[in-house]
């Protein structure tokens, strides 16, 4: 199953990926149903949840029933524990839709929900992010999760993202960071693909990030939360929703009064 999941992920593009889940999904949501994993995005079980990664296979990462990964799981839980996000009207950008979360949030009535990407397939709105079609202060909530490592000017999306945000607003802005290096990591010389997956962790990344990511952040003038809601759920929890105890959630809030 480690080298199926390998193969699928160095042959085929995402974006054919993408088209492919509305088939693939009945078939795996029910090929799959046991009692060993839940997914709290759709509430079901699992007797096992697929591998997945590009240079090291995680085992129990990819929900068959929605796709999603670990992050995606504790994202949600997160935001079904810690916030308001499923009880509040509120107008929301979604960054590069993932389609776990787009199923659904898409029919949530109290939402007012926007897709934007440049290249998914599932976007609506076809949009560069360091270039974004929409009034200042259009938006209550942003979620944008694994995107600004492929941008090579992150500056200027993070500007971006805070300018489309309402004051007050919170974005979740998560990326692939490695909490135990202090300083980003970028070099624009490694152009071969495989030798890019071994040192930024995907072909397509242009930089690892490192703790100093949360002061970039803010530097763009947000509020920055380092929340690990990981550490907040019993080992039992992180086990059946199969998430990890370290991941961030970057919250970030854009002040009611900007300090700049």
């Amino acid at each position: 199953m480690k080298r199926l999941a390998r193969w699928i992920l160095g042959i085929f593009p995402r974006t054919w990926l993408q088209r492919l889940a509305n088939v693939l999904l009945p078939f795996l949501d029910f090929y799959f149903r046991g009692n060993r994993f839940t997914d709290p995005i759709n509430g079901k079980s699992y007797r096992s949840f697929l591998p997945y990664g590009y240079v090291k296979i995680r085992p129990n990462a990819l929900s068959p029933g929605t796709l999603s990964l670990e992050r995606h799981r504790l994202i949600w839980l997160y935001l079904q524990r810690e916030t308001d996000f499923f009880k509040t009207s509120a107008k929301v950008l979604h960054m590069a839709p993932e389609k776990a979360f787009m199923t659904r949030l898409s029919k949530l009535k109290h939402l007012a929900y926007t897709t934007c990407d440049l290249e998914s397939p599932l976007a609506e709105v076809k949009a560069n992010i360091c270039d974004l079609p929409f009034a200042d202060a259009s938006f209550d909530w942003i979620l944008c999760n694994h995107v600004l490592e492929h941008i090579p000017n992150d500056t200027k999306a993070m500007q971006e993202l805070y300018r489309v945000l309402k004051p007050g607003g919170k974005a979740l802005l998560q990326v692939p960071l490695e909490s135990n290096r202090a300083e980003t990591f970028e070099d624009n010389s490694i152009i071969d693909k495989a030798e890019r997956t071994k040192v930024f962790g995907q072909y397509d990344h242009v930089r690892v990030y490192g703790k100093d990511y949360f002061d970039k952040l803010r530097q763009t003038g947000f509020e920055v939360s380092e929340i690990q809601f990981g550490k907040s759920l019993t080992e039992a929890e992180r086990l059946r929703y199969a998430v990890t105890k370290d991941e961030y959630i970057p919250l970030c809030l854009r002040p009611i009064q900007d300090r700049k």
